[in-house]
């Protein structure tokens, strides 16, 4: 679906646009694409399984996946980074933080395969990025802010599209509806650091935050995040 001009979500099994397999949700992470004049930018690129689904998806809107230049990672798990080593083998180069570089390339349990019953093939990620960077993609400037506990890699995107603050947020937030936390299983959560990363996300203000699984918040994104900050305050000490 169209969520912005230029800007798709193409992947995500929660809200019905990907599947992977029957009675199974959470399997596949949200996906976006990002069209500027030089090419696409993917966020996330699902768990692999639904990568033709992804693409399809793509055409619908005269999207070609031939043209991704880049996929950002927001973190390794498997339903948000599974599909990357598809797509490094179509020339497209992967974007991440050290952290989720190094799960992605090792497919150790840092990518939570087992949680799916599944084998996460490792890919190299080409380009690394840090906390705070100013990473300028296709002539679109994103802001790197990590924001781990959910797992160590977990990163947050930001920049401006048609006049508005997005941020792409992974599963920082949980999905609305369903609790305030990204999952807490990963062999890397952690409850401190995760308090302190909604701590520092819940001083960001944008317009529009695109999260891993479910919804996307176009109403004071904001709120949602001192939401899960007060949970894991009043949860976690």
């Amino acid at each position: 679906m169209q969520v912005l001009k230029n800007l798709f979500q193409v992947g995500g099994d929660i809200n019905g646009i990907t599947f992977d397999l029957q009675d199974a949700l959470w399997n596949d992470g949200n996906s976006y694409i990002l069209k500027t004049a030089e090419g696409l930018i993917m966020f996330d690129c699902g768990c692999g399984d639904t990568m033709e689904q992804i693409f399809e998806n793509m055409r619908y809107w005269d999207l070609s996946p031939g043209d991704i230049r880049y996929c950002v990672l927001t973190h390794p798990h498997y339903d948000h980074a599974g599909g990357a080593h598809i797509l490094k083998k179509r020339g497209v180069k992967l974007v991440a933080i050290g952290e989720t570089a190094d799960a992605v390339a090792s497919g150790d349990e840092r990518c939570c395969g087992y949680l799916y019953h599944k084998i996460f093939t490792p890919a190299t990620v080409d380009q690394l990025v840090k906390d705070g960077e100013k990473l300028s993609l296709l002539g679109v400037e994103i802001e790197v802010m990590h924001l781990p506990g959910h797992s160590m890699g977990c990163t947050a995107f930001l920049f401006e599209w048609t006049g508005k603050k997005l941020v792409i947020s992974g599963d920082v937030i949980g999905t609305l509806l369903v609790g305030d936390f990204g999952w807490d299983g990963s062999i890397d959560f952690d409850k401190k650091i995760y308090t302190e990363s909604l701590r520092r996300f819940a001083k960001v203000d944008s317009d529009i935050m695109l999260p891993g699984h479910g919804m996307i918040y176009f109403h004071k994104p904001r709120w949602r995040v001192e939401q899960a900050l007060n949970s894991a305050l009043m949860q976690w000490r």
